[in-house]
Parts: C-alpha cells; structure tokens; sequence
C-alpha cells in the first residue's frame, strides 16, 4: 500500500545550543533523527542520552536515534527507554545484532539495523529478519555534510525487492547527504524514509524544505504515493 514519503531532519545540522526550537521548527517531520557518536565507532563526538532525554521532554516529533558507536548492545536499549520511537544499531559494532534487536523491541522501540557504504546488504539480509528498519549510509558515517554516494542505491534497490516480495519487512531509510538534488534518485530506488539535515536545517525556512524534499520524492517513487 502506497504511503507518504518520511522525512527525518537530522538535528546533526541544527543549533546545538537550540534544539527545542529546532525540533518546533519541523512541525511536519515523521521522525527527527539524532546522530549519537562517541568518538570511537565514528571520529566525531555529538552528544548521548541525556540530550536525547531532553529532546523527548522537549518534542513531540518521534526520535529516530543513529547510534554511530561502539558496543550498541549495552547502550541501545537506554535510548529505547528514553522513548525513542526507532533506534538503529551499526551492522559492523554490534556483537549480537539480533539479541540488540530483541531488547530494543522489549524497550519498546522499533529496532533498525545501518549498514556503512562499503558493507554488503547480502551478509545482512537473514539478520534484517529481526529488524524494523534498514538504514543505508550514502555518505561515510561521521560528519554531516557530506557528498551523497549513489552507488549505495543499488543496496536500496535490493532491499525494495526484498520488502516487495514479502522476504523482508522492515523501512528502507537512507542517510547521507539527501538534498533536493539527490532526493528523487533515492526515491526511486526504493526508500521510505529519506533523512537530510544541512538541507533542512540549512534553508531559511526548514519546515518549507522538508515539505518541499517530500513532495519531489512522492512524484518520483513508483512504491510511495501521497497519502
């Protein structure tokens, strides 16, 4: 059944020192996405669980949280206590992706599984059985900014047959350098959920941008419609 495209403005490219008013400045996000990294996994260091604890206090808008760190099997269920509505787990940190999965859902959030540009969708898919959510990386996880890599696409693709054709269920996300320019490539290559920060957080007026990446990703998906 066709549905909305989802935009999750990554807060990664907001005002740090003004994140409630950033989250109320997207009062039409289906999710707000909240890089976590800890220095380790990813070189760069954001922020953790308390500012996440924050921002659920301070919005309505469901926390998609992108844990960019290492041992996602001991911190992960926090985030999904905190009330995330979907946290998502690195394929290359976690040492049990499926018992991750497993206490994320028992937390009460959906469970989602990110792959890095060079990781192979194909060593995933028996694990993906256990997730909600896919979420491919078209840029090297670590800052935002950065320049969409469409050869990851083809990874998409593959995850669209695989949901068409009942092997899996779970919300194809990308993120990574989605703009006006890269959004409709995406979308027809099979995403539901298209996360982009600088280009929401970067125009003068957010909300108009985000609504404005939802409505060209509708006109150019076969899998997406408008409502």
């Amino acid at each position: 059944m066709a549905h909305a495209p989802m935009i999750a403005p990554s807060i990664l490219s907001a005002d740090f020192a003004r994140l409630a008013e950033e989250a109320a400045a997207v009062p039409g996000a289906d999710w707000l996405h909240v890089d976590v990294m800890d220095g380790h996994f990813v070189p760069n260091l954001t922020l953790g669980l308390p500012v996440v604890e924050a921002l659920e206090r301070a919005t309505a808008i469901p926390l998609d949280c992108h844990l960019m760190i290492n041992d996602p099997d001991r911190w992960a269920p926090g985030y999904a206590e905190a009330g995330s509505r979907n946290v998502t787990v690195h394929a290359e940190a976690a040492r049990d992706p499926r018992g991750c999965a497993r206490d994320i859902r028992a937390a009460g959030a959906l469970a989602g599984l990110s792959i890095k540009p060079a990781t192979p969708l194909e060593d995933w898919v028996e694990v993906l059985r256990d997730f909600d959510t896919l979420l491919v990386m078209s840029v090297e996880p670590g800052f935002g900014g950065q320049s969409f890599m469409p050869e990851v696409l083809d990874k998409v693709r593959t995850a669209r047959r695989l949901v068409d054709t009942g092997h899996l269920h779970v919300l194809v996300e990308i993120d990574g350098g989605i703009s006006r320019d890269t959004v409709e490539q995406a979308a027809e290559a099979g995403v539901d959920c298209f996360v982009a920060g600088s280009a929401v957080y970067g125009a003068d007026d957010p909300e108009q941008a985000l609504e404005a990446l939802r409505a060209q990703a509708a006109a150019a998906s076969a899998h997406l419609g408008t409502g």
